[in-house]
């Protein structure tokens, strides 16, 4: 059975990252963007990483940061792959030699097989809704029959999703991954394990009926 993996992001609190990793996440996303109401800071990520188990991705999302921050930050946090929200270009988000995604959002006229190619250096393309001036986490979904079912490149979900759509989701466009964060929260940054649990088993439904 081909397995969906599952990312769980805005985490800001220790007791949500274990109950993601207990409920079956794949990856937790830390938020590096100030504006973001799920933003840590360096000292929070620090704690909260520290305290995980083995085999679990860490990922810093990061919204047209400074590059020194992000090298300054990568000597203080143990993260396993970039997530780049904003205009980041592909030699910007390549040149920290670390595994990284890129998102987009998909606006009107998005030709992915062009995007792919320009960002052929990434581990998959992170694809979420595009609402004017909002760099992610809008909480709305798009017609995932947008996607072309022969790129070249992972594909990572994102935007809307919630226990009652994954099975379509998944079924329109297969992709890789799904990203949730506000689909599983009582507030802000502060996940519901219940409906962490809930989202992740019906992932699994899902891919079983997939096959």
């Amino acid at each position: 059975m081909l397995r969906t993996r599952v990312k769980i992001c805005g985490i800001t609190r220790i007791e949500d990252a274990i109950a993601a990793i207990d409920a079956g996440a794949d990856a937790l996303g830390f938020v590096f963007y100030s504006k973001s109401p799920r933003a840590v800071s360096v000292e929070q990520a620090q704690s909260i990483i520290a305290a995980l188990p083995p085999f679990v991705s860490k990922v810093g999302l990061f919204v047209n940061e400074d590059a020194a921050f992000i090298r300054k930050l990568l000597g203080l946090c143990s993260l396993d792959i970039l997530q780049f929200h904003g205009d980041e270009s592909p030699e910007f988000c390549h040149s920290f030699t670390m595994p990284y995604m890129k998102a987009l959002r998909m606006r009107e006229g998005m030709d992915l097989h062009v995007a792919a190619e320009e960002y052929s250096t990434a581990r998959a393309l992170l694809l979420d809704s595009y609402k004017p001036g909002v760099p992610g986490g809008t909480g709305e979904s798009f017609d995932w029959h947008r996607i072309p079912n022969d790129l070249d490149i992972p594909i990572v979900l994102a935007g809307g999703l919630r226990v009652d759509n994954v099975a379509a989701a998944i079924s329109s466009c297969h992709p890789y991954a799904l990203d949730v964060s506000g689909g599983v929260e009582m507030a802000p940054g502060i996940k519901c394990p219940q409906k962490v649990t809930e989202f992740i088993t019906a992932i699994s439904d899902a891919d079983r009926r997939e096959e």
